[in-house]
């Protein structure tokens, strides 16, 4: 008795993408989104040392000079808000935040600071005093 043959599968493409659409007279063509060097201003320096959770705090109202971004992150941060924030709400990638912030940290109008951290060990005297409660009862 002989195995049954196997068919050989034939390789099946996708369809090609179809052709963009044309814009209709009197629309403009799509523009396409600004390249990122050009958010970042270009810059090949070194960047400041900041994570996802680094608080970043405005100094000043922006400047006249002030590109859109650099308008934006100084109007939003007023009150400390997260390097990871700030990108979320501008849209922007961690790496050019971080050049973008870099940019104005150097030009002194945010300071960086340090996330809050809570203490790895409770107090001393505030556990004496739930022990001290906890006797009493």
């Amino acid at each position: 008795m002989t195995p049954p043959r196997r068919k050989r599968r034939r390789q099946h493409l996708p369809p090609p993408p179809p052709p963009p659409a044309k814009p209709a007279e009197g629309e403009e063509t799509p523009r396409n989104p600004e390249r990122l060097y050009t958010i970042a201003g270009g810059a090949d320096g070194g960047r400041a040392e900041l994570d996802l959770v680094t608080l970043i705090v405005a100094r000043c109202a922006p400047p006249p000079s002030a590109t859109p971004e650099e308008a934006a992150v100084l109007r939003l941060c007023t009150a400390p808000l997260s390097v990871a924030e700030l990108s979320a709400y501008l849209s922007l990638p961690f790496s050019a935040m971080t050049v973008l912030i870099t940019e104005l940290i150097t030009n002194e109008l945010v300071q960086a600071r340090a996330p809050i951290a809570r203490q790895a060990l409770p107090d001393r005297s505030l556990l004496e005093a739930v022990m001290h409660g906890l006797q009493r009862l």
